[in-house]
C-alpha cells in the first residue's frame, strides 16, 4: 500500500486500486465500534 501503482496496464491499475480500497475499508471497519441497545 505505497504511494505508487505497480501495474502498468490501465485495467490492472484499476484493479489494484480496487484491492487497496477494499483493504483500507476492512481496516476502517475494524475501528468502528459496534453499538447495541441496552434495556
Amino acid at each position: 500500500l505505497g504511494q505508487r501503482l505497480m501495474a502498468r496496464n490501465f485495467d490492472r491499475q484499476v484493479a489494484e486500486l480496487q484491492v487497496r480500497i477494499a483493504v483500507l475499508n476492512g481496516y476502517t471497519a475494524l475501528g468502528i465500534p459496534v453499538t447495541e441497545a441496552v434495556g
